[in-house]
This record gives C-alpha cells, structure tokens and sequence, in this order.
C-alpha cells in the first residue's frame, strides 16, 4: 500500500526531482512546527513570563496564596524567603518561587472563570 503512495510521489522517470517539490515535501512539516510554536509554546512562555515578573514584583503587605493552598500576607522579605503572617501571630517562612500569586488576582480569575459542574 506504502509502495502505491511513495511511488505516486516521486518523478516521473527520466526526470529529476525540482527544488520546488524538495520544498513541497517538507511544507507540511514547516507548516506543523510554526503552528505548535504560536499556539503551544508561545502563550507557555508569555505565561512563564508573567509569573516571573509577579514573582520579582512581591512586596511586604501583599495578600498571597502559596502553591500548598495557604492564605498569608507578607511581613518580611529576605532574598528568596519569605515570611508570611498566616493567622494571629502565626508566621510561616516559604520560597518566593513557592507563591502561586496575589490573592485578589486569583479569587478575581476564579469569580471571572467558575468551575464546570459534572
């Protein structure tokens, strides 16, 4: 069945392959890869993106949530540790990288993007 396809695709005999259908060949494969890179890769940087600079952009008395499903405010940054004031005189040290984002903008994405029911 292959043999049918592969031998529908080549030249004719006596003539040589032109560089328009060397092109023709690889198209589809060209064609694939700029679409996986607009709508899959692209939009995962421009996401990595965002989370970086709402990482960088933290500050003390920002309402957060941490990937671990805690609610705290920060009292206290030092490099990459944060302090977070999570109940009355509760304090919990955690990496910055381990903040999922601010607390306003995620119930806000929430209340804009509700859960399916099912």
């Amino acid at each position: 069945m292959f043999n049918d396809v592969a031998f529908a695709m080549s030249p004719p005999p006596g003539a040589e392959a032109s560089n328009f259908d060397v092109f023709m060949s690889f198209f589809p494969l060209v064609l694939l890869m700029v679409i996986f890179y607009f709508f899959l890769f692209r939009p995962q940087q421009k996401k990595q993106k965002e989370t970086r600079q709402m990482i960088a952009d933290l500050k003390e008395g920002d309402n957060v949530i941490t990937v671990g499903g805690m609610y705290g405010t920060i009292v206290k940054i030092k490099d990459d540790v944060l302090t977070l004031n999570v109940g009355d005189n509760v304090k919990v040290r955690v990496n910055r990288f381990y903040v999922a984002g601010q607390k306003d903008v995620i119930e806000k994405d929430a209340a804009e993007h509700p859960p399916a029911q099912g």
